[in-house]
Order: structure tokens, then C-alpha cells, then sequence
């Protein structure tokens, strides 16, 4: 299925924060608008609150129809041309029955996020509307010191312009230095980055063509067998997409995720495999995690599935951002990924 490519967004353009999960704006104040204030200067955008974006956390998860409802404000109005999640968390699902699949598909903007937000881009898909994975305001955005180049160049290649994204790069460095969200103090202070050493071409030796699907492994599989779960169909030669969040699901839970997709018969239809470098893990465990998803892969037959790790997409600092839906090519024997046409119209 081809989705609908929004429009490009522009300098002086108005996008809206949404919160449709966790209620982290509130508690964060200093952040949240460190958040805002950084994606308006870097990118010359004029950046509002959703209604109830900034609501308390407690209240925005029993009000589910309300975080609903701030979506369809943002889509509605005018004035904005593009939307950002707040953050993740792990509530989104519940917004499902209150959203509205015709309004989405009658007003396609930019719209990003990661995370729990995987459950907004299954229900885009469902809409017929490309979407785009990355940059929130509280992670991305509002970065200690400034949003990271890496970050920046993502998000101007794929959402706001015209032309193909083209080949994709490995981040120059990373970081997994953690400060304290709550901290003022720390909000100017640089994290320490320290070398990248790269993409994992692990195994394939045929390049493969196909749009781009997925996501945070949690949240996909908290949303199969809900009516915004893809059909087999949107897998077909398909590259999936992902990565896990930062509660570290161990790599025996990792597998059974996998299996079921595999049982599901997904993993027979998929062009190519990606798995972003998960956040919190030493080079060994992160190197057994890869390794358990290829022993998945042999045993549904697929080892001749191009697979490559270590990417900088969600849970993953630097953050670019991934345009679900576009047509990405991945060639194992040049060792390129490449997105092959513009992510916005």
C-alpha cells in the first residue's frame, strides 16, 4: 500500500506538542520547554501546546479519549503543519478506539515520535498516512546543550525537503551517559560522546528493496491482534524496523517476540531485517542480543535475510529520524542503506 506523503515542513511553520502517553511535560517543566525552545531555533519553526499537552500525568492517563482529542485538534487546525510527541511511555494503546482513521487520512501532517508512540504510527499505517520515527520533544529535541548535528541533518533531510533522503550514515559518535531529566542545572551541560564504530552487517548477501516498517519491539507486540496491527501483506518484501526501549528486555523475552512473528508468518515475507543499537547494554550483551536474533532467523529459515544493527534510530542517542513507509534499499555487498525517494510531498 502507498501511503500519503505530507507535506514538507518549512521555516516559519507552526507544529503542535502532543501528549498521547506519558505525562512527563508536566513533571519536567525546564526540559519540556528546553525541548521546544531548541526545535524552534534549530529549524526556524514556531512550536505550540496541544490542548492538554502539558496536563498531569495521572490525569492524561484517565482521560484517554482527551490525548485522542488533542491529535484531532492539531490535524484540524490550520495553523499547524506538523505535529511532536511529547514522549513515549506505555499507554498509547488505549487511545486506539477514540482516533479517528478518516480525519488522519483527510489532514496528513508530519508527525513524529518513538517509543510507546509506535502505537500513533501503526494507526497512521492503518490511515494510509506516512510517518516518521524519531525526534520528541523531551528526548531529542531538548538534548543537554543543544539537539546533536546528527539529529539535526535527519530531520532536515526527511521532513523538510523534497528531494530524496538518499544514503543513510552511520552517527559519528554516541553517547550512553545519562543525566537527570529533573535537573536544571544539567540541561546545558554537553553529554560525553565518544566514537561510533558502526553499522553491523551481520548476515545477507542480496541487496533488498522495500518500504519501511516497525518500530519499538514492545509496542508491536503489545498491539498485535488490535485492529491497527499491519496486515501480513505490509510485510511483503518489506524492511522491518527495530529496536527495544530502555527497560532492557532480556534477550530470551527479545526471542519469543521474534518467534511470534516468525509463527505469525511475517519473517518468511520481510525484504530485510534493521535493529537499532539498544540503549543501556555493554558491547557483549549487545553483541548477544544480535546474536539471538540471527539464531531466530536461522530457525525460521531465513539466513539469508539481510540483517543490520546497530543503527541510531530510537532508543539511541544521537536520534535520526526514520520515515516509515518510504522505499529503503539495503545492499549487503556495497554495505548501504539508502532511502530512495523524498519522505514528504
Amino acid at each position: 500500500m502507498d501511503l500519503i506523503r505530507p507535506p514538507a515542513l518549512h521555516p516559519g511553520d507552526t507544529v503542535a506538542v502532543v501528549s498521547l502517553s506519558a505525562g512527563l511535560a508536566h513533571l519536567m517543566p525546564h526540559r519540556y520547554e528546553a525541548g521546544k525552545r531548541q526545535l524552534a531555533e534549530t529549524f526556524g519553526l514556531r512550536v505550540i501546546d496541544a490542548p492538554h499537552a502539558r496536563a498531569e500525568p495521572g490525569w492524561l492517563r484517565d482521560h484517554p479519549a482527551a490525548r485522542a482529542a488533542d491529535l484531532h485538534w492539531a490535524l484540524e487546525n490550520p495553523e499547524v503543519a506538523g505535529i511532536v510527541s511529547a514522549i513515549g511511555g506505555d499507554d498509547s494503546i488505549r487511545l486506539v478506539p477514540h482516533l479517528d482513521l478518516d480525519l488522519i487520512r483527510r489532514h496528513p501532517k508530519v508527525f513524529t515520535g518513538y517509543s510507546d508512540t509506535t502505537v500513533q504510527h501503526l494507526v497512521h499505517r492503518q490511515a494510509g498516512v506516512a510517518s516518521f520515527y524519531g525526534m520528541a520533544i523531551l528526548a531529542t529535541a531538548a538534548e543537554n546543550g543543544g539537539m546533536h548535528p546528527f539529529t539535526v541533518d535527519s530531520f532536515r533531510r526527511t521532513a523538510m525537503s523534497t528531494e530524496p533522503v538518499g544514503e543513510l550514515a552511520a552517527a559519528p559518535e554516541w553517547t550512553e551517559e545519562r543525566l537527570d531529566w529533573r535537573d536544571p542545572g544539567l540541561q546545558e551541560r554537553r553529554r560525553r560522546w565518544v566514537p561510533n564504530y558502526g553499522w553491523l552487517w551481520l548476515q545477507g548477501e542480496q541487496p533488498a528493496s522495500g518500504p519501511v516498517i516497525g518500530g519499538c519491539l514492545e509496542i508491536l507486540d503489545m498491539a498485535r491482534g488490535t485492529s491497527v496491527f499491519p496486515p501480513l501483506a505490509a510485510f511483503e518484501g518489506a524492511v522491518l524496523h527495530l529496536e527495544v526501549s530502555e527497560e532492557k528486555p532480556p534477550v530470551e523475552q527479545i526471542a519469543h517476540w521474534l518467534r511470534s512473528l516468525t509463527a505469525g508468518g511475517i519473517t518468511e515475507r520481510l525484504g530485510a531485517l534493521l535493529f537499532s543499537r539498544p540503549e543501556d547494554r555493554s558491547l557483549r550483551e549487545t553483541l548477544e542480543l544480535y546474536d539471538g536474533v540471527r539464531r531466530e532467523l536461522a530457525d525460521a529459515g531465513r539466513a539469508d535475510l539481510p540483517f543490520v544493527a546497530n543503527l541510531d534510530y530510537g532508543h539511541s542517542s544521537p536520534m535520526g529520524l526514520l520515515p516509515l513507509g518510504a522505499r529503503m534499499t539495503v545492499d549487503p555487498v556495497a554495505r548501504r542503506i539508502s532511502i530512495d525517494e523524498a519522505a514528504v510531498s
